[in-house]
């Protein structure tokens, strides 16, 4: 019988930790193609623990297909792709993989705040169709992320000030930036952090050069960012999306960058991904990559071994090391799933 199913190949790395230790099955060697539902169903009848990818939706249907289900450790920090609450009714501890892509996200915030500022992917794309015949002062003119010669700060504003939008307000200081961060939840570790002023919303849309986004995915997150805030930034603002793609309103989107609501976007993430809101690849001030802040090898490998650890864990009844629902092992229903429940 599978021991652990692995929905979609993983790095190398992870899957090391889990050689010689359990029997593993991938779901999906492809790393290009999306795993059939009918697969992920069978995989998970079959196995006692799933390590998931955030691109599966891990509903009731899946949790219910297999009463003997032990874990499901995602391959990922964000897990709302996880319907916690089932997992948790059903006895179902559920893992992910905190605080090992800070870095690599944060780093990937910046060159994506860059890139659209200094116009590199058209400056590129200008190069390669040998364009470039003679230097220009007119030619392919950006925005300045330092003060610039003219010596006005440029305003940074964060909206969400986990890890990473901490991470990001740190690079800023090499910039020389005031820097603004507005987060409902997280008041006081804002006010607490050198450098960075609180702002509610409004505000920050209103006056800032630069607006970065790193809330996690909720209810009242999803088209934080619709018409009506586009409509709040300044023609000169730039919007950079590295956390989900439903924070943003795509399509509100599409229209603010075409009729110049503000100066430009970047993202790595999408509303309905990898699907793109119609026009978007068509606009010249909006750079686009394809989902890869973590995606150093470093962090990446890192990301597998504590997805691997937790699987582990999970196989072996105990608790795992980064589980998000850590009540469930107070539940009768996770010591009857692990053989535990009282005489």
């Amino acid at each position: 019988m599978i021991q652990v199913f692995v929905t979609r190949r993983i790095p190398d790395a992870g899957l090391r930790v889990l050689e010689g230790r359990a029997t593993v099955a991938i779901g999906q060697t492809d790393e290009e193609r999306a795993l059939d539902r009918s697969v992920l169903l069978r995989g998970v009848r079959e196995a006692d623990v799933i390590l998931s990818l955030l691109t599966e939706q891990v509903d009731r249907e899946l949790l219910e297909a297999n009463p003997g289900l032990l874990g499901v450790a995602n391959h990922a920090v964000g897990f709302d792709n996880v319907d916690v609450a089932v997992a948790t009714e059903l006895g179902i501890p559920v893992s992910n993989t905190p605080g090992v892509l800070t870095e690599a996200t944060a780093d990937l915030t910046w060159a994506l705040l860059l890139a659209v500022a200094r116009r590199i992917v058209e400056s590129d794309a200008y190069v390669r169709k040998n364009k470039f015949n003679i230097w220009s002062p007119n030619l392919l003119l950006g925005a300045d992320v330092g003060a610039g010669p003219v010596g006005h700060k440029k305003i940074l504003g964060i909206v969400g000030f986990g890890r990473i939008g901490q991470a990001v307000a740190r690079r800023a200081a090499g910039f020389d930036m005031e820097v603004l961060a507005h987060d409902p939840s997280h008041r006081d570790r804002v006010e607490a952090f050198p450098g960075v002023g609180w702002s509610d919303l409004d505000e920050l849309l209103a006056t800032a050069d630069f607006v970065c986004l790193h809330p996690r995915l909720s209810p009242s997150t999803r088209h934080l960012i619709d018409e009506t805030r586009l409509g709040q930034m300044k023609p000169t603002a730039y919007l950079v999306n590295v956390s989900r793609g439903e924070v943003v309103d795509e399509a509100a989107l599409v229209r603010a960058l075409r009729e110049g609501w503000i100066a430009g976007a970047a993202l790595d993430v999408y509303e309905n991904e990898p699907g793109l809101a119609h026009g978007l690849t068509d606009l010249p001030n909006a750079v686009l990559v394809p989902h890869i802040g973590s995606a150093s090898k470093d962090t990446r490998d890192r990301m597998a071994v504590l997805a691997a650890t937790n699987a582990l864990s999970h196989l072996l009844g105990e608790r795992a090391p980064h589980c998000v629902n850590p009540r469930v092992y107070e539940t009768e229903a996770w010591r009857k799933r692990t053989g535990r429940a009282r005489a």
